[in-house]
């Protein structure tokens, strides 16, 4: 059979790739950096399409992939020496059909499935995957009826796949009837369905066209949101997730600790990497594709995991140094209860001395603390901010007549414990506390746990540190630890209604495992 193909001339292949193949034109194209035209690739797939049909009648079987396809001024032909064994290139890999990867070579379906890989990639010099667009998000001049092909081809379940290669090649023969010459005559609907098997598009690899019915705000936000310079890594990743996020399909799975967790939209993926709840380590199911790794060996899903480890990490220094903070703060406090404790011994000598001096005149004074809830390390000590040593008053607004430092929250418990430094006048009465019980009443209803997804195996206590009725600082530990669920539940105390007091109240709760 005859045909007219583009070719462009190029330097020697790279490393890996075989001069003379299929695979070294298309690298030479994409050098270039132009994809070829419907025409060319109709002039390269008809023909292939026909010739296959005629080796899997025959019986054979092989592994489909440019690098197996040898280049005649013909076209392409299969090579089935080199179509005897799995492709080692990234690229070629992914021609493969689901079920014969890691398994023998493929028949009629799998080829079909390798000549609808192999036309995507000849318009859009993409391949295969996960994020692939559809063509005509690449080359918009390209016809519908070409994602409709391509839709069928590219299957990944083969009891939904079509085998009739002949068909196949009829109709990509229509998208470009000059491209080559008329293949063998087909019935096109095999494409849709033969015998008992129906054709089911939805498992497909090529993403579903974009539904303006149900979310033309979200296409209208990612056009706006597209840059305006030339291309980088953050452009990159955002046009990565954009691809990620078009596709609503739920068909991610997540192997966490022995149990799976979704299905999941690749966006609602991405929430709960970006979460913490999947790290870097857990198993990654694809429904579609059926391919199972972990997250840090799916390219498009690795850099977000890697991205949120770093968060961790960088959470996790800060902890470890407000904790040496903290402790330096109390080492700091018990010296100042010391020294008070001896002004405290002095002070009430010299009142002995001056009352027996001026036994006529009886002078009470009386001072009322702030028993903090919980606070072992307040006892009724007030310092002064003017004398307390340089940082002790981080996180504080402002002071209140009455000497009530009004803390700006955001922190830990622990950091508006250490911020709170309150001064007391002689003659002053404190406003009452708020009991244990109102607090309890906020605190220990557990549904805003249960709302974070923390499950009842794992223990949690909660330290929320508050000052006119809200949380100033909060800490939350989980066990077994669970970053993502504890960084959900200090949010849901943080936007809590507490009692109103204007003192600092800290109050703890536990939640025991189950």
């Amino acid at each position: 059979m005859m045909t007219s193909v583009e070719a462009t001339q190029a330097p020697a292949p790279a490393p890996g790739i075989e001069p003379g193949t299929l695979r070294a034109a298309l690298e030479a194209q994409r050098a270039g950096g132009t994809p070829y035209t419907l025409k060319a690739a109709v002039g390269w797939v008809v023909p292939l399409a026909v010739e296959l049909a005629e080796f899997h009648e025959a019986g054979g079987a092989a592994y489909v992939h440019p690098s197996a396809l040898s280049v005649t001024s013909g076209g392409a032909h299969l090579d089935s020496s080199k179509a005897a064994s799995p492709p080692t290139l990234a690229a070629d890999q992914s021609y493969l059909a689901p079920e014969v990867r890691g398994a023998s070579p493929g028949g009629a379906r799998a080829s079909v499935y390798a000549i609808g890989a192999l036309l995507y990639e000849l318009v859009t010099l993409r391949t295969v995957g996960p994020t692939m667009p559809r063509p005509t998000e690449v080359v918009p001049t390209l016809p519908a009826e070409l994602e409709l092909i391509l839709g069928k081809a590219l299957v990944a379940d083969p009891a939904h796949r079509p085998d009739d290669l002949r068909a196949l090649a009829q109709a990509i023969h229509h998208l470009a009837p000059t491209g080559s010459i008329a293949p063998p005559p087909a019935d096109e609907s095999h494409l849709d369905h033969d015998g008992a098997m129906d054709v089911d598009v939805s498992l497909s690899m090529l993403p579903p066209a974009p539904s303006f019915a149900t979310s033309p705000y979200e296409v209208a936000v990612r056009e706006a949101e597209q840059p305006q310079g030339g291309p980088d890594s953050h452009d990159e990743l955002s046009a990565l997730k954009a691809r990620l996020e078009a596709d609503r399909r739920p068909r991610w799975v997540v192997v966490k600790e022995g149990m799976d967790h979704g299905p999941f939209s690749a966006v609602e993926l991405l929430q709960q990497i970006a979460t913490h709840s999947f790290v870097e380590a857990d198993l990654l199911k694809d429904n579609v594709s059926r391919e199972e790794r972990p997250i840090k060996d799916w390219e498009d899903f690795a850099v977000f995991a890697q991205h949120a480890r770093r968060h961790r990490d960088i959470q996790a220094e800060k902890v470890a140094i407000e904790q040496v903070v903290v402790s330096e703060k109390k080492s700091t406090r018990s010296k100042a209860i010391i020294g008070a404790a001896v002004v405290s011994v002095l002070v009430a000598v010299m009142a002995v001395w001056l009352f027996t001096q001026q036994g006529a005149k009886d002078d009470t004074v009386a001072v009322h603390g702030e028993n903090v809830t919980n606070i072992e390390t307040q006892g009724g000590i007030h310092i002064d901010p003017k004398k307390a040593r340089p940082g002790a008053g981080k996180g504080v607004v402002s002071t209140t007549a009455d000497g009530t430092p009004i803390l700006s929250g955001g922190g830990s418990c622990e950091s508006a414990v250490a911020a709170y430094n309150e001064v007391i006048s002689l003659g002053q009465k404190g406003q009452a506390d708020i009991t244990r019980g109102q607090y309890a009443a906020v605190l220990n209803n557990g549904s805003y746990v249960a709302a974070c997804g923390a499950p009842s195996s794992m223990a949690v206590n909660v330290c929320a540190a508050v000052q006119n009725g809200r949380a100033v600082g909060v800490t939350v530990t989980t066990n077994p630890s669970n970053p993502g669920i504890a960084s959900c539940i200090a949010g849901r105390v943080r936007a809590m209604s507490f009692p109103s007091n204007p003192k600092l109240d800290v109050a703890r709760t536990t939640f025991a495992a189950e």
